[in-house]
């Protein structure tokens, strides 16, 4: 029961975390999971999985409410669907090490560019 609250309440935070800052839910899921025992390629494939119905009810909104360039959607979607399939195709053959530098560096890129 405890075990069930407390993965609750960290979905619920990285959701918020998500709908907040578009999408950074994950950059927050991959460690949490990894704390929590899960190997390297597990926890990015379910941080994609459980950001998925996240990213879509606040797309949703996003969209309801007119905060979405339609101009850039189709564009944009297709890209991140490509890419999408591309990173889980590379997820399941490059080795554990490379897929957490990797996921290291882009986090450091990340935080650079909103410092400067």
């Amino acid at each position: 029961m405890r075990r069930n609250a407390a993965r609750l309440l960290g979905g619920a935070l990285i959701g918020a975390a998500n709908g907040l800052f578009g999408g950074g839910g994950g950059m927050i899921a991959v460690p949490v999971l990894r704390g929590a025992g899960k190997g390297a390629r597990a926890a990015h494939a379910t941080a994609i999985a459980v950001i998925l119905p996240a990213c879509a009810v606040s797309g949703a909104v996003y969209l309801l409410r007119g905060l979405v360039p339609l101009s850039m959607l189709l564009p944009v979607a297709l890209g991140v669907t490509l890419g999408g399939v591309l990173g889980a195709r590379l997820l399941a053959k490059l080795p554990v090490r490379t897929i957490s530098l990797l996921f290291a560096l882009l986090m450091l890129a990340a935080g650079a560019r909103m410092l400067f």
